[in-house]
């Protein structure tokens, strides 16, 4: 594992990266109940209505972790979504190497960038506070978590110096 782990890259997600993406996701689903409810077409999930960019953590054909933005509809923030990096990837740095190319996609924009993380994802929201992401709101969603809880979702803004 190591040697494949110090070949990780991360890179514009392609195409033919879906199926890779996808079983990941499956791991990490297993391991971290993220998604909460496993969608019914994992690759549309992972291609979610205003996609504007997405990229891999990836070494050859395998993928370790995924990040996408989507939004920025008239000027205003785009989203960080679905981010996640396998079991095998984590504590390498790779989720921070994933936001990267989102926050200078923004920057270049001159976008602000947003993310929503869901109250039962601690080791997410343990990782954005550490990295300076500051929540600035809490609201209650329109589904429910895989143990019947309405999802309460925090929505945080990128650190000012990284936008």
């Amino acid at each position: 594992m190591a040697d494949v782990m110090t070949e990780v890259g991360v890179r514009p997600r392609r195409d033919d990266d879906l199926p890779s993406c996808v079983e990941a996701l499956s791991a990490v689903h297993r391991t971290d109940a993220y998604p909460v409810n496993w969608p019914a077409d994992p690759g549309l999930w992972l291609t979610p209505d205003g996609l504007l960019e997405a990229w891999v953590a990836a070494a050859g054909p395998e993928v370790f972790g995924h990040v996408a933005i989507t939004g920025g509809v008239d000027g205003g923030p785009v989203s960080v979504a679905r981010l996640f990096v396998t079991s095998r990837a984590r504590r390498r740095g790779v989720a921070g190497a994933l936001l990267d190319p989102a926050r200078a996609w923004a920057a270049a924009r001159g976008l602000g960038l947003v993310l929503e993380v869901e109250d039962g994802g601690r080791a997410a929201i343990a990782f954005y506070e550490r990295h300076g992401w500051r929540r600035v709101g809490t609201a209650e969603s329109d589904w429910t978590t895989a143990d019947g809880r309405t999802a309460l979702m925090h929505t945080y803004v990128a650190p000012a110096d990284e936008v």
